[in-house]
């Protein structure tokens, strides 16, 4: 590979505290040589293969963590390679594989099948978890240092929930001697039993049982106090409520380490978008109140919330044309991460650097991988998107393979146009 220099760009690199007009250099080997204002037309060598951005903004690749690939057991909903074609029309180089596939993936074997498929059908870069416990039944834990070195960056349940609190004190303990990653999902069971979307008056008038955000905040509540005796890395896969922001601020506050996400439909959307039972929109954390959302918002502005993440689920159209309480949870969302994101800088939300941040080198920092940065000589992963091109959602032009998008119909400010793995172009608008 010849070297490629990406020129007259808006640079933005969160972790570098950057945001300039400059160029970037991709050396021989894919990785990145310099970056900044003083790469310029005016000191490259005459003749050499100059891309030139015209001030579009050129940030490093997404790292998305969570994503549900389908491969193996539900690869008639995704597979790694329609995985990746998504994942690169939104910027997305890097995913966190969830485990809950067919098998699960919680033993060596299922994690050498996922790591060889993931490089053989995919150019994005997919970096697997594995279950927190044996088939995701809540009762025993995984071997975690076996998994670890095999790769595994981290370990959570999935849509499921560690209930008993005496196996998560054991995982907890477990973990902070490993140093492994641990990521909750947090629903209680009892209280969730049969709801369908946020407990309130949408789901009174639409009579659906409801899921309180109450749930969610006594598993949050108990985590973080076992947190107070095992300290490990903790990561709380994806908060819906204000409720929950509370919680998780006053412990931020008293000083105790650990890290938030949040999906990206809990930021966008509320329980108002559900209409008259559009199943689309059924996703767990349910959708609630416009007031947690702005809680939510908030969070990710002040720094209370770490990640966004875009809870790609792709689920087909059969089990999605139920009725409500029939329809399979969950919805597609790679693709959009990015422009829906970009939703909060354009109403004046979030900084610009801020959003970027959450999407890119904060994930990278949680998962302890060397993604997510315009750092020299760390692999040329980019992504280059114009910020103000204005365009709607259209599912059939959607690369998953399924297409259950939360979002059909929906105008957009903010498009992908590049995107590069390892030095590569990978995906190039059209």
């Amino acid at each position: 590979m010849k070297e490629k220099y990406l020129i007259n760009a808006r640079i933005i690199d969160p972790k570098n505290n950057l945001d300039e007009i400059g160029g970037l250099i991709i050396d021989a080997k894919g990785l990145i040589k310099a970056v900044g204002k003083k790469v310029n037309n005016g000191n490259l060598p005459s003749g050499s293969n100059k891309i030139d951005l015209k001030k579009q903004v050129l940030m490093p690749g997404i790292v998305d963590m969570r994503v549900f690939v389908g491969e193996p057991g539900f690869e008639y909903k995704e597979n790694f390679r329609t995985l990746s074609d998504a994942a690169l029309s939104g910027g997305v180089t890097s995913v966190v594989s969830m485990p809950n596939t067919s098998p699960v993936i919680d033993n060596v074997s299922m994690v050498d099948f996922l790591k060889r498929r993931g490089r053989d059908k995919s150019k994005i870069n997919i970096f697997p978890s594995a279950t927190l416990t044996k088939n995701t039944e809540g009762k025993q834990m995984t071997e975690f240092g076996l998994l670890k070195r095999k790769g595994i960056v981290a370990f959570t349940d999935g849509v499921k929930t560690v209930q008993n609190p005496q196996v998560m004190a054991r995982i907890m303990n477990f973990a902070s001697q490993s140093e492994s990653l641990i990521i909750q999902h947090a629903e209680d069971n009892i209280l969730s039993e049969g709801g369908l979307i946020n407990e309130g008056e949408i789901s009174t008038r639409l009579g659906l049982k409801g899921i309180p955000s109450l749930a969610e905040k006594i598993i949050v509540e108990r985590d973080l106090s076992f947190l107070d005796e095992y300290f490990c890395r903790y990561h709380i896969s994806q908060i819906s409520s204000e409720k929950t922001v509370q919680v998780i601020k006053k412990a931020k506050n008293e000083g105790k380490t650990f890290t938030t996400g949040v999906s990206i439909n809990n930021l966008s959307l509320n329980e108002n978008d559900i209409g008259n039972f559009r199943t689309f929109l059924k996703l767990s954390p349910p959708l609630r109140t416009e007031n947690d959302r702005q809680s939510l918002v908030e969070a990710v502005n002040d720094g209370t919330i770490d990640v966004i993440v875009s809870d790609h689920k792709p689920e087909d159209e059969e089990s999605k044309r139920l009725t409500f309480s029939q329809a399979t949870t969950g919805a597609t969302g790679i693709e959009t991460l990015l422009p829906l994101s970009l939703e909060l800088f354009h109403n004046n939300s979030v900084k610009l650097k801020k959003l970027i941040a959450t999407i890119t080198s904060n994930p990278a920092k949680i998962l302890g991988i060397n993604k997510g940065t315009l750092d020299k000589g760390s692999d040329a992963d980019l992504c280059v998107f114009d910020l103000n091109k204005p365009w709607v959602v259209n599912k059939e032009k959607l690369k998953s393979k399924s297409k259950n998008t939360p979002i059909e119909n929906r105008k957009m400010q903010g498009q992908i146009l590049k995107t590069f793995v390892k030095g590569e172009l990978a995906f190039e608008r059209i």
